[in-house]
């Protein structure tokens, strides 16, 4: 469909009719669209390859929102399908808990390097970092100090906590986690440690999940092709 300009829409949230969690929705000429995917300001070739996959290839109403500092891709719905009133498809699509378990061991990895190669302060400034990320795009359960914490800290598949999240939200943290890795140890290398961690899922796990990362430029990021 359309690459717009910040100054062409207006970005407001709805109520998930179930988990009662904000969605960020996208209003453009009376159009509705929901967050797919997010890109930092340095990923623009990669945002507007995945736009044109959705739209070209798979047929999908999508727009690019270009951003001085990121990218996000947005696909078109009904607002009765996002506050159900209508009894509409649900299309807020609910990440699987292996994938929400398998994105966090990948956030855990990459903060245990921090705080290993480069020390407690960098690790603490990750934190930091990690939280705004949480907070801007409205993670649930993942807002209070105590509840990043905890997802930093407690392991996903030994009775750590897995919240809620949606695809997007996985879309949008190994996006932002990438462009922070990167930034602290100024080289993708960390990508490669990190995947390591993915080993102690289960085969079937690991393998739907690097397989959905490859279906996105998530895998080009992370070289899990």
């Amino acid at each position: 469909m359309f690459i717009l300009k910040r100054q062409d829409v207006e970005i407001t949230s709805v109520q998930h009719p179930k988990s009662g969690q904000p969605v960020p929705v996208l209003n453009y000429q009376g159009q509705t669209f929901r967050l797919i995917s997010v890109f930092n300001a340095n990923q623009a070739e990669e945002a507007r390859s995945f736009w044109r996959d959705l739209t070209d290839n798979r047929g999908k109403a999508c727009v690019l929102l270009e951003e001085p500092d990121r990218y996000s891709v947005w696909g078109k719905v009904r607002l009765e399908q996002l506050s159900g009133d209508a009894g509409g498809e649900d299309v807020s699509v609910a990440a699987s808990t292996a994938f929400t378990q398998a994105s966090l061991l990948l956030l855990q990895a990459v903060y245990f390097d921090v705080e290993d190669l480069l020390g407690t302060r960098q690790a603490g400034a990750f934190e930091k970092e990690i939280a705004k990320v949480f907070q801007q795009w409205n993670f649930p359960q993942a807002i209070a100090p105590n509840e990043v914490e905890d997802l930093l800290q407690n392991d996903p598949l030994d009775g750590g906590k897995v919240p809620p999240w949606q695809e997007h939200h996985l879309n949008t943290l190994l996006q932002e986690l990438y462009r922070i890795g990167k930034d602290y140890f100024g080289n993708p290398n960390f990508a490669g440690r990190a995947i390591e961690a993915l080993e102690d899922l289960p085969d079937g796990d690991r393998t739907q999940f690097m397989n959905w990362m490859n279906q996105s430029p998530l895998g080009k990021l992370w070289a899990t092709a």
